[in-house]
C-alpha cells in the first residue's frame, strides 16, 4: 500500500508548531489540515490521554465558538500518537494565518477555570478521561516556548 503523506513527515527531525499537513478539495472548496504539533516526536514523552482529552474538549469548544473563525473551523482533534492535534480549515490558509489563533487558544485552554465543557456522561463517550491541571500545563508550555517565539522551523516541516 502507498504511505499516506503524514507517514512521510520526517518524525525524526520534527519540531514543535504548526504545519500544513495536507490539503483537500471537499465539495468544490479548499479544506486545509494543521499539524498542530505539541511535543517532540520521539524524543520527549507525549501527553497523557487525560490531558489530551481535556484539550480537545476546549479547544474544539473555543475555536467553534470563535467569532472570527467560527465558520472556517471543520475538525479538531487528539492524533493517535498523542504528540498533537489536527485541525481542519475551509479555505487555503498557511500556519502565518492561524499563529494569533492558536496563540489565543491555547492562552484560553492554560487560563481554562471551571467545568469542561461536555465532560459529562450524556456528552461525551469517555467523560472521566480527563486532566484539567496537566491540559493547563501543556498548553502553557505549547504556548510560551513554542507559539510565543515561532520560527520558520515552527512552520515549516523539515525535509527528508
Amino acid at each position: 500500500m502507498k504511505k499516506i503523506p503524514s507517514f512521510t513527515i520526517d518524525h525524526v527531525k520534527l519540531l514543535r508548531g504548526i504545519y500544513v499537513s495536507r490539503r483537500d478539495m471537499v465539495g468544490g472548496e479548499e479544506v486545509t489540515t494543521f499539524d498542530i504539533r505539541m511535543k517532540e516526536p520521539n524524543r520527549e514523552p507525549v501527553m497523557h490521554p487525560g490531558a489530551l482529552h481535556t484539550i480537545e474538549h476546549l479547544a474544539a469548544t473555543y475555536l467553534r465558538n470563535h467569532p472570527q473563525w467560527m465558520d472556517r473551523i471543520v475538525y479538531w482533534g487528539p492524533m493517535g500518537c498523542l504528540t498533537g492535534n489536527y485541525l481542519l480549515m475551509r479555505g487555503h490558509l498557511e500556519p502565518s494565518d492561524i499563529l494569533e489563533l492558536m496563540q489565543e487558544t491555547f492562552r484560553f485552554v492554560a487560563d481554562f477555570e471551571g467545568d469542561i465543557p461536555g465532560a459529562a456522561p450524556i456528552d461525551c463517550g469517555n467523560w472521566l478521561l480527563h486532566d484539567l491541571p496537566m491540559a493547563k500545563w501543556e498548553s502553557r508550555k505549547y504556548l510560551e516556548e513554542v507559539l510565543l517565539n515561532a520560527k520558520e522551523e515552527n512552520l515549516v516541516y523539515p525535509e527528508r
